[in-house]
């Protein structure tokens, strides 16, 4: 077929070099008229057409009729080679693809366009994709992977990309996840990243994002020392905040809060991610932190109910958690960061009222809480060692310091996760709280009269009641507008000696008192 094309191409051109020289052997061999016969004067002179007035008007007239004969025939041709050389780039075009797929083996014969091939089979998590904005076109291919194509086959028909997340799609049933670091003036920022460097599966679909503020020079320096491992962004504006004057002991806190802004849209809104998971400068990270939010990034799409995914357990210290069931996950309503991931949709919501200062507490607020939950481990994937801080150590040495990190690795993503979703979680552990035996929390610290390991219950009434029950069963007693740390319909989960405990309000609980707080 495309030999033909040519050919007919070629043809038309010979065609074209005929019909100009017709049209020229035409204008030559045409009969004198009266002016052209009796010629022989200069132009312009007196003598120029023998003095006959009505020949050099029949003259004129004539050169002018095909003149305009002339231009109009040129005009004509004009249109037929514009129309000769698109069809000839055309089939150039054609020919090139066809000499590419010859040289592939037939690929395109072989393999059908990915968007006709019938989707792959279902992998877990198992969970309903159609509740949040209905999934995007482009993550289709997260949860219904399709087998692998030829290689050859996708360098034909992939199209250039935009940024890393599109070219994911194009090559990977995965999604590109940044990795924003929180930078100021810490050089055991080093820790940090050495870690994250050291466990991440791929730098392509976990790409370091150290955003630094402070201009603090001998941490530039460290952050630089890693090259092309991460990159490296700084806020621009260092200047201090106008505070009122009780507030000038907080001004840490105000541009904390503007640096977070500032780092967000730069991921969001400059480097296009759809989501990312946001660190400090004095976390490490558990070996299985990439795999943690590779797994539960679907299920943070799919559920409306949730808006973040933590790796921190405020309760999960060494005594309270068990490390023999690290892959046991939870629904929280307490926010709790340290390692947490959100969507653009969820920034594009909370950008134009984030907070001047103490934008985590802000977060926990029922206003942007929204009655949302996040998802948190049994065993924490993040700790913290920055005691030196702007909150100046605050709960490190009673809680922080003691944190258990996890040592295992968990494979999330070939767990079925679907039990995290809203309608199958509540009425399994609705059923499981006040399903347990109602105890005191004497019975639970003498532990003389009590048989198994639980699950047991503990109940609390008011405020003052849980604050002096968490203190003497060792969990943390801040509420937050109302909401206690990893609570879940205001149950904390924990363990104490051994025995799994629920420390819980009344059945039949209904909402967080502000008040409480």
């Amino acid at each position: 077929m495309v030999r033909k094309k040519s050919s007919l191409i070629l043809c038309g051109a010979f065609l074209f070099v005929v019909w100009n020289a017709l049209l020229l052997l035409y204008l030559w061999g045409r009969p004198p008229s009266l002016g052209e016969a009796g010629g022989g004067a200069e132009p312009g002179g007196k003598e120029e057409w023998g003095g006959d007035h009505g020949a050099r008007a029949n003259l004129a007239g004539e050169v002018i009729r095909l003149a305009e004969e002339v231009e109009a025939e040129l005009e004509t041709q004009k249109k037929l080679l514009k129309q000769i050389e698109s069809h000839r780039s055309l089939w150039a075009q054609r020919k090139d693809l066809g000499k590419r797929a010859m040289d592939d083996g037939g690929a395109d014969k072989q393999q059908k366009r990915p968007e006709k091939q019938p989707p792959g089979p279902q992998v877990p998590p198992k969970y309903p994709l159609d509740k949040k904005d209905q999934i995007q076109a482009e993550h289709s291919q997260e949860l219904n992977p399709a087998p692998d194509p030829d290689p050859k086959a996708v360098s034909i028909q992939a199209q250039p990309v935009l940024n890393n997340e599109l070219e994911t799609t194009v090559t990977s049933p995965q999604t590109v996840i940044p990795i924003l670091v929180i930078a100021c003036d810490r050089v055991t920022v080093r820790r940090s990243l050495d870690r994250l460097i050291q466990y991440r599966p791929s730098a392509k679909l976990f790409p370091i994002i150290v955003s630094q503020d402070c201009g603090h020079a001998e941490t530039v320096r460290v952050i630089g020392s890693y090259g092309d491992q991460v990159t490296h962004i700084r806020q621009p504006n260092l200047s201090d905040i106008r505070v009122r004057p009780e507030h000038r002991k907080f001004q840490g806190y105000y541009k904390i809060s503007r640096h977070y802004r500032w780092a967000l849209n730069q991921v969001f809104n400059t480097f296009s991610h759809s989501t990312v998971v946001i660190v400090e400068d004095d976390l490490e990270v558990a070996p299985d932190f990439f795999e943690y939010f590779q797994a539960l990034y679907p299920v943070l799409r799919a559920d409306p109910s949730l808006w973040c995914v933590s790796a921190w357990n405020d309760n999960g210290r060494d005594a309270l958690v068990d490390p023999g069931k690290a892959e046991l996950l939870y629904r929280t309503d307490f926010f709790p960061g340290l390692g947490w991931m959100l969507l653009k949709d969820l920034w594009d919501e909370l950008e134009p009222k984030w907070p001047s200062a103490f934008w985590d507490d802000w977060m926990r607020q029922p206003e942007q809480r929204r009655d949302r939950s996040c998802v948190r481990p049994e065993v924490s994937r993040t700790i913290t060692f920055g005691r030196k801080g702007v909150s100046l150590g605050q709960f490190f040495d009673q809680y922080l310091r003691y944190i258990k990190l996890n040592g295992e690795f968990v494979p999330f993503t070939k767990q079925d996760l679907s039990h995290l979703v809203k309608e199958q979680y509540d009425a399994r552990f609705v059923k499981e709280v006040y399903g347990a035996p109602l105890v005191r929390a004497e019975d639970l610290l003498q532990g003389s009269t009590l048989t198994g390991t639980g699950p047991f219950r503990v109940q609390y009434s008011s405020r003052d009641s849980f604050k002096v029950l968490a203190r003497n069963l060792g969990v943390m007693d801040d509420l937050k507008s109302g909401v206690p740390r990893t609570g879940y319909r205001g149950v904390v989960s924990f363990l104490h000696r051994g025995r799994r405990v629920f420390l819980s309000p009344p059945e039949g609980w209904t909402k967080y008192d502000v008040s409480w707080s």
